[in-house]
């Protein structure tokens, strides 16, 4: 059951990053069509870049994008240890090891977007 509710998780996390990679490749790479990309140029211009750095929406779906690409990666990788059939000890120890890498990592990516948005607004 606790398999299940894990695999469960995975999946949603699949379908949120499809969904927020999608929009993510729509601002940055479709700049013509003006998402979130005011000033005329490229999307990776500072007036551009400064622009969604002080949107709420933009840092909250990053954030997000963040934490699902991180469960679904790491979920994705215990998996494939798991299937070459490591003892039950290291099972738990791996486990817990991801954990805490995940959560290291989004820590220090969710405090990056934080970040972003008060230099935006410094600027």
């Amino acid at each position: 059951m606790k398999e299940t509710a894990y695999w469960t998780w995975f999946i949603i996390a699949a379908i949120v990053i499809l969904v927020l990679a999608g929009l993510h490749m729509v601002v940055m790479h479709l700049p013509a069509l003006g998402v979130y990309n005011p000033a005329s140029g490229a999307a990776t211009d500072w007036q551009n870049v400064a622009f969604r750095s002080q949107h709420q929406f933009i840092a909250f779906t990053y954030i997000i994008l963040l934490a699902a690409a991180l469960y679904h990666g790491l979920y994705g990788l215990r998996t494939i240890v798991f299937e070459l059939g490591p003892t039950k000890a290291f099972q738990e120890v791996f486990t817990v090891v991801l954990w805490i890498v995940g959560l290291i990592l989004f820590g220090v990516g969710a405090y990056a977007d934080l970040a972003a948005k008060s230099v935006g607004r410094v600027l």
